[in-house]
Formats: C-alpha cells, sequence, structure tokens
C-alpha cells in the first residue's frame, strides 16, 4: 500500500483506497505475471541455481 501511495503523490491511506481502482483484465495481468514469476524462480531453484534467501534477496 505504501508504495503505491508514494508512486500516486498519495499522502494517506484513505486517498489512496479512494482513487484504487480495479478491473477484471488488469487482475488477469497481474495473476499472470505473478504466475510467470513464480514459475521462474522455482525453476531457478529447481536447478539449483539460486536458495529461498537468494530468490527473495533478488525480488
Amino acid at each position: 500500500m505504501k508504495d503505491a501511495m508514494v508512486r500516486a503523490g498519495q499522502s494517506s491511506k484513505k486517498a489512496a483506497l479512494i482513487y484504487q481502482h480495479s478491473t477484471l483484465e488488469r487482475q488477469k495481468e497481474v495473476a499472470a505475471a505473478l504466475d510467470a514469476r513464480v514459475r521462474a524462480e522455482r525453476h531457478d531453484v529447481a536447478d539449483g541455481e539460486a536458495s529461498g534467501a537468494e530468490v527473495v534477496r533478488r525480488a
């Protein structure tokens, strides 16, 4: 929430929530991006390229 507030120039959570909008299409985009990221990270870990701590540090 705080990151979104900073990016939008809002000083309160209430203001951020008032102007927060989401569409089904946007939710699908976010879900797809998260899925791709998780799959990529799992692939790295499975290949022994990154530990869990390393994955978090890179995020």
